[in-house]
């Protein structure tokens, strides 16, 4: 019970700034050294810090490569379908450097679409596109065409 008067008292003083509980210290002083903080010795701690570094110099040129593809693969897709280009992607190519290209993959992909665009645009192709069009669909508009011509015709001709 005392404890707990003594340290709701010890408390209440140290909020008004009278000085009590003076017989706490800062035990938990920091070292000022960030090598002895983490255990280290200073030379450990020097080294540490340059494989940081080169670690993140890794993995910040990985990144660029990997924005360099996709920029690529977007101005390849631009030019496809003949989209305006976008500078940022040119710059992200050319921070990159001259070594950029499709991923392996991708150039897969892409060459498989050129494939079968060129099958598509090829006469065989086009029989093919032919073979899978609905025939009766295609007389069923033709002969309400007709017949609506026809009408138009009656109306503005009184031979008809």
């Amino acid at each position: 019970m005392a404890f707990l008067m003594k340290s709701m008292l010890s408390n209440q003083v140290k909020n008004l700034g009278l000085g009590g509980g003076g017989e706490e210290s800062k035990e938990e002083s920091s070292p000022s050294d960030p090598a002895a903080a983490a255990g280290m010795t200073r030379e450990e701690y020097e080294e540490y810090q340059k494989q940081m570094v080169e670690e993140k110099m890794e993995r910040d040129a990985a990144f660029a490569q990997k924005k360099a593809e996709r920029a690529c693969l977007r101005v390849h897709l631009r030019e496809k379908y003949r989209l305006p280009k976008s500078e940022l992607d040119e710059n992200q190519i050319q921070m990159a450097g001259d070594d950029v290209g499709l991923p392996e993959d991708l150039q897969k992909m892409v060459e498989e679409d050129q494939v079968e665009e060129e099958d598509k645009d090829s006469i065989l192709g086009q029989l093919q596109n032919i073979q899978n069009m609905d025939m009766d669909a295609i007389k069923e508009k033709a002969q309400a065409t007709f017949t609506e011509m026809k009408q138009a015709a009656e109306q503005k001709c009184s031979v008809m």
